[in-house]
């Protein structure tokens, strides 16, 4: 009878170690599974926090050439509508000038343009536009930083009539480089050839040479800025 309970004893105590070791197996499997998924789950959102930065990564004078390309790959458009209370004005962009292209685009697109307007106007010479006194104009160049644009001199474009050109400091700039938020266009029938090669001429337009005419003669005070605002709206056709 000894022999039999201590036999008894015997296999409930195998059985018990048994069972043990099973649970402490499983709550090492399932520690596995846990940390497992917690590396997972960091890797996903480093990666989500790496496209996040990537998408609202900022134009900026340290990226600009960079950035403009791989923007002009994915926004290939050249036809702009810029849009008036005196009418609209239809402008072909350059492909041949890419990083002027894609600028403008990417500021029509961010919506810059539609807080300025054509701020200076010289009848028989050009009309100026992509500044204004709005705060929000301010704000813009500020969030990106003032960059500046490096000349594009193609020989073939001119400045003839219709032209659309980059603005530029003259002072302390002898790179010639473009700021990308003011352009002009040319009113002068003769062209305004004295500046070829001096300013980066990036587009021309195809229709609405009528209402560049009735811009450039607007009443306008001694700093050619027209006495009636004529702000724009610029529109990406294709």
């Amino acid at each position: 009878m000894k022999l039999q309970n201590q036999l008894w004893i015997f296999l409930l105590l195998m059985s018990f170690f048994s069972c043990g070791n099973h649970e402490n197996q499983a709550a090492m499997e399932q520690s596995g599974k846990s940390e497992k998924t917690v590396v997972t789950t960091e890797k996903r959102l480093k990666r989500k926090t790496t496209s996040t930065k990537k998408q609202n990564q900022l134009i900026s004078p340290s990226n600009v050439v960079p950035f403009l390309t791989e923007y002009g790959k994915k926004n290939p458009e050249t036809l702009v509508e810029i849009q008036t209370r005196l009418g609209n004005i239809r402008i072909r962009l350059y492909k041949k000038t890419p990083l002027h292209r894609a600028n403008f685009i990417y500021l029509a697109k961010n919506g810059y343009f539609d807080t300025t307007c054509f701020y200076r106007v010289v009848p028989g010479f050009i009309i100026q536009g992509g500044n204004s006194e709005n705060l929000t104009t301010i704000r813009y160049r500020n969030k990106y930083k003032n960059y500046k644009l490096p000349p594009e001199f193609v020989p073939e474009y001119k400045h003839k009539y219709g032209a659309l050109a980059a603005a530029r400091d003259w002072e302390n700039n002898p790179n010639k480089l473009s700021t990308p938020f003011e352009f002009y266009i040319v009113e002068d029938k003769k062209g305004a050839h004295h500046l070829d090669g001096e300013h980066t001429v990036f587009g021309e337009v195809i229709s609405g040479f009528s209402v560049v005419d009735k811009i450039a003669h607007l009443e306008a005070g001694g700093d050619e800025w027209p006495i009636e605002d004529v702000f724009m709206t610029v529109k990406v056709l294709k």
